[in-house]
């Protein structure tokens, strides 16, 4: 039987950064990542934007602002360092309403709050720097970036393994028990049930956190809600169509920020995401169903609340969904150029949203104990600029909880 110090499950980049981190604190220590996919970064952590963000829209205190502040910095460094290609490129949130100006200076001041360097725009000033995009004002944040953080995870593992790290490819953990001595795990590979023990887990397991905390019964007032963000990438023709990434300003009372344009470090530009109710946790297809998945959410009240709380808003984003031209029609707002035949498939993430039995949305971090383990139930974004911060914050509890 495998015997480890430490084992984390989930092979993302939060993951990723945790197990090499505790690795270099304990050198001597046995540890291994368990992900159930073939290769590392499958799901939200190669499903997004690629975005460096600088942290403009966090509550000041918070710990996501704490830890992109930081997350920032530390992962140009990390790239700067293994030759991984990023660029800053910067950030322009753009306002093209009366209402959006308003909110936009209240974002304005939130800058100044966190820390973050950021400088007001006129509507003169917006179109210099970005002909084709149209507006009344705009925030730049300059050190906003672009990276492929596949590309930073892999080489997060490869560090790792370096170190004496084990990685378990193909091994999807299907049983947890905790004893006074550790923790049991079963994983499921190739087929056959594989047995492994650890002094302690951590569990970092994204679209699955609730399923892994209530493996060792871990009372929880959360479930995980998926959200499909879907994406269209723009022809080759506009990939000089902008010359930063594009926001909207977003409405404070609505979860997520609205659809917007990223330059990619491919050099090509997406555009999205949206935000629709997901029927399936790893559902990245266009019509995608797991009758597992909407038991749970019918089950869970929290589920009901939230769709009572975002009713409207659901309705709209899941019309624009199917109807390309409502799509279309929230990124004309900015960029009126862009045509329903400019919007190219592209494929959809997944964000795993903890919800809690009241309906309402986390937008921190959220973490769950056992005597013999740490569970990261909610990573929102920006986790994946966050994680080096994110990792060594876990290594902390970690010791803490050991201590």
């Amino acid at each position: 039987m495998n015997t480890f110090d430490y084992i984390i499950i989930g092979g993302g980049i939060v993951g990723v950064s945790t197990a090499w981190q505790l690795q270099k604190r304990f050198p001597q220590k046995k540890i291994a990542i368990i992900e159930k996919e073939s290769e590392f970064a499958c799901h939200q952590t190669g499903h997004n934007s690629g975005v460096i963000h600088a942290g403009v829209y966090y509550q000041p205190g918070s710990l996501k602002a704490k830890f992109c502040k930081e997350g920032v910095q530390a992962t140009i460094e990390f790239c700067k360092e293994h030759q991984i290609h990023y660029e800053q490129c910067g950030k322009l949130l753009v306002a093209t309403t009366p209402l959006e100006h308003e909110r936009m200076l209240s974002l304005y001041a939130r800058c100044a709050e966190n820390g973050i360097e950021a400088e007001l725009l006129d509507q003169a000033q917006l179109k210099q720097r970005e002909p084709n995009i149209s507006g009344i004002g705009a925030i730049f944040v300059k050190q906003t970036g672009i990276v492929n953080y596949q590309q930073v995870t892999i080489k997060m593992a490869e560090r790792f393994q370096q170190l004496g790290g084990t990685v378990l490819l193909n091994h999807e953990v299907v049983d947890l028990v905790e004893n006074d001595d550790g923790i049991h795990v079963v994983a499921l590979h190739n087929g056959q049930q594989v047995p492994l023990e650890s002094d302690f887990l951590v569990a970092c397991s994204g679209l699955m956190a609730d399923r892994t905390t209530k493996m060792l019964g871990i009372k929880t007032d959360f479930q995980i809600i998926p959200f499909r963000g879907e994406y269209y990438q723009l022809p080759a023709k506009h990939n000089h169509i902008v010359n930063h990434l594009i926001y909207p300003i977003p409405d404070p009372d609505l979860p997520f920020l609205g659809v917007h344009l990223t330059r990619m470090i491919d050099g090509s530009v997406t555009v999205g995401p949206n935000a629709v109710q997901g029927w399936k946790r790893e559902g990245y297809g266009k019509i995608n169903i797991s009758f597992k998945d909407i038991v749970d959410m019918m089950g869970f009240s929290g589920f009901w609340r939230v769709l009572k709380n975002n009713f409207k808003v659901g309705l709209i984003e899941t019309f624009n969904s199917w109807w390309k031209p409502g799509y279309l029609k929230t990124v004309q707002k900015y960029c009126p150029s862009l045509t329903l035949n400019d919007l190219q498939p592209y494929p959809a993430g997944i964000r795993a949203q903890a919800v809690m039995k009241d309906g309402s949305m986390v937008h921190d971090f959220l973490f769950a104990q056992s005597p013999r383990s740490l569970h990261v139930c909610n990573a929102p974004s920006p986790a994946a600029t966050s994680a080096l911060p994110i990792g060594a914050y876990i290594c902390d509890k970690i010791t803490k909880a050991q201590s």
